[in-house]
């Protein structure tokens, strides 16, 4: 059975927004956190470990700046004393015919930066923005 290997610059972002093309998404990691411990009445001189909280890293979002489009610094704006507009977020894997293989959903994510572009008077980048957004968990399916 062979097994087929997919390009990982053909994806998708449904965030809530009205443009789901994306230069760069990174973040999509999920950490168990190795709790040590030691009983006093312990014969050994080591420590035992044990499966702890399951840590999620933050999302980053990266794209080019298009003229009349300011619904990254929307939803950051949203933020009001103790809350702020959460949404799923869905990163879809797509294969040739644009289907997605792989998708990551995101849960409850909300903005915690937004950056503007870096300006040079010398560059020939095109001006990009990122969204890095915090969440309560990442599934991952495999269709």
């Amino acid at each position: 059975m062979s097994q087929k290997i997919f390009n990982r610059y053909h994806f998708s972002v449904e965030w809530g927004g009205s443009r789901i093309g994306f230069m760069e998404v990174s973040g999509l990691d999920i950490e168990i956190e190795a709790i040590s411990f030691r009983e006093g009445s312990s014969p050994e001189d080591s420590f035992r470990k044990v499966p702890g909280l399951r840590k999620f890293s933050d999302i980053t979002l990266k794209r080019g700046i298009v003229k009349g489009d300011n619904e990254f610094f929307a939803w950051i704006n949203t933020k009001q004393i103790g809350t702020i507009e959460r949404r799923d977020v869905t990163i879809s894997l797509l294969n040739e015919n644009h289907v997605p293989v792989v998708v990551w959903r995101v849960q409850n994510a909300f903005p915690v930066k937004y950056a503007g572009p870096v300006l040079e008077s010398n560059g020939s980048d095109v001006a990009m923005e990122t969204l890095v957004l915090t969440h309560e968990g990442i599934t991952v399916e495999n269709t």
